[in-house]
């Protein structure tokens, strides 16, 4: 027998947050919590994303559909079942869906009293560090975040840019950063052409590689800037599920994968084995969540080449506590703590 209850929460950010797309001051997510009948409790949660067409206001419109299932088949380790009969329930909400996934997963390993990662048979000597993300600002502003995450002791930075002064952007982050490891991510900011230019431009910076430099849909334009650009390319918009993989195989180098775009931590781990035979490097990013959601995707880390999972050190206060990524290590330590490491405050 399992009990399941959701709360939705509001948290504020440390600071805004800007893309190419925007800017936002809070992030709203939703807790999923699935109770055995001992009283154990495996807990997850959703970020949605209005770019993939979700909201907190969708995730709690579908999660009583989704949580019938769970409870209905009754046992947290049947979790292949359980994740199944939730897409053929509701086949879009990937948010929703992998916060029922996330408090299955936790709350299976939990009742073996195991990290989630050992469940896996993972090798946590094989994690990576995360980035640390700056978000567009302004230029100042920018400057400030980045000198303030270099002192912090972050050697991993990613940059948000898609705008008319990014070359200035660049200078600034590694005039602040000496010595660090740089990536770029321009969100589909930039045409094909302005891809490649800047390309070369960020080469002479240092830059490791950059993030969807052009529009998720423009597969075309994606090809001519993987075939012409001076570092290696990464897709994230361009890469939601296991199906889009081979569409990108041939145009990037590096398939980003995130949670609350494929829908559950099996599909993510699918999407990782799909990419490795296809040649692709792995990053696993994530959007603005709590560390109900985040720590798992430490869990999926010794899987990567690279890590974005900064989202929760960018919240002004997160009522979970996870996995701790001093300087964007990923706590070995903690992350030995049964299920996801994820509780309450």
């Amino acid at each position: 027998m399992l009990s399941t209850e959701f709360e939705r929460i509001s948290m504020q950010l440390a600071d805004p947050f800007g893309i190419s797309r925007g800017t936002q001051t809070e992030a709203e997510n939703v807790v999923v919590r699935i109770e055995d009948e001992g009283g154990m409790t495996g807990v997850g949660a959703a970020a949605p994303s209005v770019h993939y067409g979700e909201t907190a206001d969708t995730v709690e419109a579908v999660l009583p559909k989704l949580l019938d299932v769970v409870e209905r088949v009754g046992d947290p380790h049947a979790i292949d079942r359980i994740e199944r009969q939730l897409a053929e329930t509701v086949r879009r909400n990937p948010a929703a869906r992998t916060a029922v996934s996330i408090a299955l997963h936790d709350l299976a390993a939990k009742r073996l009293g195991v990290p989630l990662y050992k469940l896996w048979g993972l090798d946590p000597e094989r994690t990576p560090s995360s980035s640390f993300t700056i978000g567009l600002d302004d230029l100042e502003t920018m400057r400030e975040k980045t000198a303030d995450a270099y002192e912090a002791g972050y050697d991993i930075l990613k940059v948000k840019v898609g705008t008319g002064r990014d070359k200035a952007i660049i200078e600034a982050v590694r005039d602040e950063a000496p010595g660090v490891t740089i990536r770029v991510d321009a969100n589909e900011a930039w045409t094909p052409r302005e891809a490649v230019k800047m390309s070369k431009f960020l080469a002479d910076y240092g830059v490791e590689f950059v993030e969807q430099p052009v529009p998720a849909e423009d597969y075309e334009g994606l090809k001519y800037v993987y075939d012409h650009s001076a570092l290696p390319i990464a897709a994230d918009e361009s890469c939601i599920t296991v199906d889009d993989i081979p569409k990108i195989a041939d145009r990037v180098d590096i398939a980003n994968l995130k949670l609350m775009k494929c829908g559950s931590l099996t599909e993510a781990k699918r999407m990782i084995h799909t990419a490795r035979a296809h040649g692709l490097e792995v990053m696993l990013g994530c959007m603005i969540e709590t560390n109900a959601a985040i720590a798992a995707g430490c869990h999926l880390a010794p899987l990567l080449d690279y890590a974005d999972l900064d989202g929760s050190l960018l919240l002004a206060d997160d009522p979970y506590e996870g996995v701790p990524m001093p300087n964007g290590a990923i706590d070995l330590e903690a992350l030995d703590r049964a299920g996801t490491g994820a509780q309450k405050k």
